[in-house]
């Protein structure tokens, strides 16, 4: 989208409020509150509290406030102060599983598998033999070999000093194959489990643990470990290596258990991680309730669109404050098959709360894509084991900055490699989460549905852990952040404000990725139609550009050994 990004916040510094009146009876619900640019912040606590509002939280990196406030007629209300740019429901409610379209749904395009009939009859590949300084799965790591990661690692292999945040539904920190770099001390968890919602429907499940707050070395869901490992897997000859080895990994959890992502906990996890001197956060999301936030959109009611104004001001009001702190932002181009430059109607927003969507005509100069169309953000394409682009991966030349390894369990048509597990990604898999999805049972042994969707285990000892494939460019976009983490390890310097680490301008990192990415032409012809793997018209995809830069690609698929061994001219 071309939607300008909002100029970073300098809040005005004030007293803190006075105590504030009690908010009415009726029912309350939270609010993310964004002072208007160059408004101090007292005029917008005496807003807040005006409104009928108590303010909780405050995130002064970038003004945004969390509010308890009545649910209905708030937004309105404090949004006519000149001190607020606008308000948005925090967590919105009524969402009941399998609504709509979501962060939450992308198992549906990530967790491609073939039936137990079907898996039984597939080939399997023969693992090959690990070369020096590869763990004993990443024979299957057709990604890792893709981005040169196995070459850039006899040059560098990651520097402890370089921090990678993992902005997810969280990392299993106990995973054998993560916890020697995970650092549990700065990881953080930005949510609250939700239960269920107010009609009673299932969001995250069961809180497992008091406040409901997981703990900052657990995940849930499998997503966000899944990202942590095809970064900084060790490489420590047990399961798999990332394409960094040698890396820091942080959580810093903006993801439910169920997979939604939403406004405040992806802001304060974004200021959070600038604040403790990230070099790299992986952003392999969308900001939901709305998979494309537009300011002014006919179809929507004037509290949607104040909402969604909103959420694009705290989001890229945080992501600028990231980079100007030094971060490096990289994120998933998403899932869609459409290109975000000539965008179809959106028909799955807002995905809460239940049945609430509708559709909306989307004009590409006031809709964004959040957050990998944002400034300073690097959004990722996906590809799959031959090098071409994935059937469900966005593309365009004016979204697509890099491509990389997502995984296209539909490649390789005509061959014995379709529809097969290995063409996807093979990355950590936290316990907890493989015996709740029944790929293993309570002794740990990998059950029949597990064995049909490719899941691994590996032992030293008693001392396990295990693995699984999925797909998207949410597998894509932590390979690029990866061999971001090694450009930072290789060509960093002594960071002042964070002693003992290493730091890289941003604006340099991002161009030793594009003039090192290995350049890649449209396909002939430029027209790809995916309906002889089973696809719709709808995923037909036209590449645009010329082999330096073109929208299936961008400027090329990142690669590793290029950014280590020619990234010093850049």
């Amino acid at each position: 989208m071309a939607l300008a990004a909002t100029a970073a916040l300098a809040v005005a510094t004030a007293p803190p409020a006075a105590a504030q009146p009690a908010v009415s009876a009726q029912a309350t619900t939270d609010y993310t509150v964004v002072v208007e640019t160059g408004a101090s912040r007292g005029a917008a606590v005496a807003a807040v509290i005006a409104a009928g509002g108590t303010v909780v939280h405050e995130n002064d990196a970038v003004g945004v406030l969390t509010v308890k406030a009545p649910a209905t007629g708030f937004a309105q209300r404090v949004s006519a102060s000149p001190a607020v740019l606008g308000a948005a429901v925090v967590t919105p409610v009524g969402r009941t599983p399998g609504a709509g379209p979501s962060n939450r749904d992308m198992k549906v395009v990530e967790r491609e598998h073939p039936s137990l009939d079907e898996a039984a009859t597939k080939a399997k590949r023969t693992p090959a033999a690990p070369t020096a300084g590869l763990d004993p799965l990443d024979d299957a790591l057709w990604g890792l070999k893709l981005v040169r990661s196995d070459l850039a690692r006899t040059k560098q292999a990651g520097d402890k000093r370089v921090s990678v945040g993992v902005l997810d539904t969280g990392v299993d920190g106990t995973h054998p194959d993560l916890a020697p770099n995970f650092d549990r001390a700065r990881s953080r968890n930005f949510t609250v489990d939700l239960p269920q919602d107010e009609t009673g429907a299932t969001v995250d499940g069961p809180c497992e643990f008091r406040g409901c707050v997981d703990p900052a070395d657990r995940d849930d869901n499998g997503h966000g470990t899944h990202v942590a490992g095809t970064i900084a897997a060790a490489a420590n000859g047990f399961g798999v290596s990332g394409v960094a080895p040698n890396v820091t990994v942080v959580n810093i959890r903006g993801g439910q258990d169920s997979g939604f992502f939403f406004v405040q906990p992806v802001v304060d996890a974004l200021t959070y991680g600038a604040d403790i001197g990230l070099d790299v956060i992986n952003m392999s999301f969308y900001v939901d309730p709305w998979y494309l936030n537009c300011t002014s959109n006919p179809a929507d009611t004037p509290e949607q669109q104040l909402a969604q104004r909103t959420t694009i001001a705290a989001i890229t009001r945080a992501l600028d404050y990231a980079h100007n702190k030094g971060v490096t932002l990289i994120a998933a181009g998403g899932n869609n098959h459409e290109d975000l430059g000539n965008p179809r109607s959106d028909a799955t927003s807002p995905n809460f709360p239940a049945g609430s969507a509708h559709p909306r005509q989307i004009d590409n100069l006031t809709c964004i894509h959040l957050p990998g169309e944002a400034n300073h953000v690097l959004s990722i394409s996906s590809l799959g084991p031959s090098g071409n682009k994935a059937d469900y991966s966005n593309y365009g030349t004016e979204q697509t900055d890099l491509s990389a390894p997502g995984g296209y369990f539909r490649d390789g048509f005509g061959t014995d490699w379709y529809r097969t597990n290995e063409n996807e990604i093979r990355s950590t898999y936290p316990r907890n989460v493989a015996l709740a999805e029944g790929a293993i049972d309570a002794d740990g042994n990998i059950t029949a549905d597990g064995l049909a969707k490719g899941v691994a285990k590996a032992c030293q000892g008693t001392t396990c852990g295990y693995y699984q494939y999925l797909q998207g460019t949410s597998m894509a976009a932590p390979h690029a952040v990866g061999v971001a983490a090694l450009v930072v390890s290789q060509y960093g310097r002594n960071d002042r404000a964070h002693p003992g680490t290493l730091t890289l301008d941003p604006d340099r990192v991002e161009r030793i990725l594009v003039k090192t990415a290995a350049q890649r032409p449209c396909p002939t012809p430029r027209t790809v139609s995916y309906e002889n793997v089973g696809r719709s018209a709808e995923f037909t995809a036209t590449c645009v550009g010329d082999p330096k830069f073109n929208g299936f690609y961008g400027h090329g698929i990142v690669d590793a050994y290029a950014a280590v061994t020619r990234g010093g001219t850049v």
